[in-house]
């Protein structure tokens, strides 16, 4: 399997299924590189992310009142914009290690969201460094609905 050399320069292809409870990224040709909580930590005086992860979920009820520990994904759709593209951009960045790199990305979100939903997840990515467009792929399980529906695993046959 020969690679793109232009890919080594612009970044590699790249799939994030955006968890309420964790994000996993998969990279092409080295397999899942990232599974971290989707939690981050921001200092509240100046927007600055302080942590993100498995770090910021660490700092979850531990924090001075200047530190806040945010979950940025409610019921797997943006509940804070801002915070989700900071999400994004840190993951990009930790995966591909270059400065400059504008991964082509699939992002995976339940299905049944509005379009402005996708709009948003689709406008977070590209704010976060990803090239245009973003792909948007709706998982086939319908957004769960309740405290008893939590986990994203297909329904029994």
């Amino acid at each position: 399997m020969s690679e793109n050399p232009l890919s080594s320069i612009m970044g590699r292809d790249m799939a994030v299924d955006l968890g309420t409870a964790n994000t996993l990224v998969y990279v092409r040709g080295r397999g899942i590189v990232l599974n971290e909580p989707s939690v981050v930590a921001v200092n509240v005086k100046d927007g600055r992310p302080l942590a993100v992860g498995l770090e910021a979920k660490r700092m979850i009820g531990r924090t001075p009142a200047h530190i806040q520990a945010i979950r940025p994904l409610k019921d797997g759709v943006i509940a804070d914009f801002d915070i989700c593209e900071k999400m994004l951009r840190y993951f990009i960045h930790r995966v591909h290690q270059r400065r400059f790199a504008k991964p082509r990305l699939v992002i995976c979100v339940p299905s049944g969201i509005t379009g402005v939903e996708q709009r948003a997840v689709q406008e977070a990515a590209e704010y976060a460094g990803a090239r245009k467009p973003a792909y948007i792929i709706e998982s086939p399980w319908p957004r769960p609905s309740g405290p008893a529906c939590r986990c994203r695993s297909p329904p029994a046959t």
